[in-house]
């Protein structure tokens, strides 16, 4: 649930970057006022440490991001355990 979360959280922050890119309009100081807002920083630090953790996940899991866990990767991942202490 976290990553599909930080996921989401990833997908606004390049939206924002898209839109200064080429609007030049910072969306999240736009909603705050200035970019120098409290809630502006504490905004971009929260899409910072999302864009880590799917970072994060890119690498534990050898570059698949798993948004939603179903039971076909918990077999695999079963699978993997078992082969692994064989």
């Amino acid at each position: 649930m976290i990553t599909f979360v930080c996921f989401l959280i990833t997908i606004f922050g390049c939206i924002n970057w898209l839109s200064i890119g080429m609007l030049q309009y910072d969306i999240v100081a736009g909603f705050f006022g200035t970019q120098a807002s409290i809630f502006s920083r504490i905004l971009y630090i929260i899409i910072g440490f999302a864009a880590f953790w799917m970072i994060a996940m890119a690498f534990k899991h050898k570059g698949r991001i798993h948004i939603f866990k179903n039971k076909l990767d918990d077999e695999e991942n079963k699978q993997e355990n078992v082969s692994a202490i064989k």
